[in-house]
This record gives C-alpha cells, structure tokens and sequence, in this order.
C-alpha cells in the first residue's frame, strides 16, 4: 500500500502510505477503530484486495499470528503483514502470499492490530484467529501457499458435490 484515496470534506484527497499512517496512528491514539481498504495481494488468500479492514491500538503483547500495520523502516512504506516470530531484536514479519520475510520490524514501527476483515461486505473469519499461530508456523517455513492450494483441491470437488 503506497498511497490511497481519503474522503476529506466531501472531497476524496490522494494521500501517501506515510500520510495515512500518520491518520491511523492519530486516530488510534484516541482509542478509536481505524478503518481502511486493502491495497495489494501480499496478505491473500486471508487479505484481498480490496477488503475492508479495521485495525486498534496495539495491545501491550503481540503473539506470533497477529497481522498489524506497520511502517516499513527502510522505505517507510505502510504496510499489513503477519508476525512470524517474536523476539527481543523485534518482529520478524511476512506477507501470506510473499515468498521472503520483511525483516525484522522494531516495536516502534508497528500502528495497529487488525481485529477485523471484510470481503465484500461480509467478515472473513479465516486467518485471524486461534489458526493465526498455525497460519504463521506454516507461512514462516514457506508452506502456506503450498498447504492452502493442496486444501482447496481436495475441498473444490467435495464442496462441489454438497452444494449440488
């Protein structure tokens, strides 16, 4: 996500990764959901294009499996990834659909927890909860995408004949 449209006074205003993330991280601050469109297809299957998501403020301990929004130190770019593993030297996080890790990310780049997704107007339930730890065990070792694809066609021809 480089930049996006926000509706300021009736007007829709092109602002930059860093300019929203500077709107998230004040509205935040007030203890206030965020909400915003995802840009990209870094975070699919779980986080599409075009989903709505609603971060809050960081609680005082994020886990493996959280996704968050964050800076990106060396480009300051926002970005939405899932942490893969937690340690002193920060989180080391990584897009679902991304072959490499972002790095390690130091806890004052992070802005939000993503508590909520929407597809098309219904809430995704898949990706964000007590699996989010598997989620990221298996995006982690570079098997998620292999694990989701092997599921869903094993699933299609199943799902095919109870739907018929």
């Amino acid at each position: 996500m480089s930049s996006d449209y926000v509706q300021v006074n009736h007007e829709l205003r092109l602002m930059t990764g860093g300019e929203v993330a500077g709107l998230m991280a004040a509205v935040l601050e007030k203890k206030v959901p965020f909400r915003f469109t995802a840009s990209g297809f870094s975070m699919a299957p779980f986080i599409r294009n075009g989903d709505v998501i609603t971060l809050k403020p960081l609680p005082a301990r994020l886990c493996r499996g959280d996704v968050v929004a964050f800076i990106e130190p060396c480009c300051g770019k926002l970005m939405v990834h899932r942490i893969i593993h937690v340690s002193v030297a920060g989180y080391l996080m990584k897009g679902d659909n991304n072959s490499e890790p972002d790095g390690r990310i130091p806890p004052s780049s992070l802005i939000g927890l993503v508590v909520r997704v929407e597809h098309l107007g219904r809430l995704v339930r898949l990706g964000g909860g007590r699996e989010r730890a598997a989620i990221a065990w298996l995006s982690r070792r570079g098997w998620l995408i292999p694990f989701v694809v092997s599921v869903w066609r094993f699933l299609k021809p199943v799902a095919g004949k109870w739907i018929a």
